[in-house]
């Protein structure tokens, strides 16, 4: 079964961010094993580096605002290659300051889900989201219409 991780800085403290990615994450189940790793946060992104870059695991994607921009079909492909290529994916959310440079160099790839700026906590439910429509466009649902 595909491996996934979400490393991810600092903890949820609002309820219903954990309710919502938990829910996506049990929806992930019949595509994938789904890995959250908690970083703790650190007072700055540099200082936090070292911890992110012990988590991740495979072909590394880094949220990050410069990133590029991917539609939901566009990120499905590159699921869909990555998966059908056995390697284990790592996806890596920053804390509100975001993540080091370093981090950000060691990434396999920069993906931006916005101009805007999204709350990191909101940002983990968008990103499940976003990782369940890939496999569902994947696996010809009609849940993207």
């Amino acid at each position: 079964m595909q491996k996934i991780n979400f490393v991810v800085v600092g903890k949820i403290k609002e309820s219903f961010y954990r309710e919502a990615v938990a829910e996506y994450v049990k929806r992930l189940s019949r595509f994938a094993k789904i890995e959250v790793k908690e970083i703790a946060e650190g007072a700055s992104p540099e200082a936090e580096t070292a911890d992110i870059l012990r988590a991740v695991r495979g072909y590394t994607i880094a949220l990050a605002i410069e990133g590029e921009k991917y539609s939901s079909e566009t990120l499905a492909k590159k699921l869909q290659t990555l998966c059908d290529g056995g390697k284990e994916i790592s996806f890596v959310i920053g804390s509100s300051c975001g993540l080091s440079k370093d981090v950000k160099q060691a990434a396999d790839c920069l993906i931006s889900f916005s101009d805007m700026t999204f709350p990191h906590q909101l940002m983990r439910v968008i990103l499940a989201e976003q990782v369940y429509r890939a496999f569902m466009i994947n696996s010809g649902s009609t849940y993207h219409k």
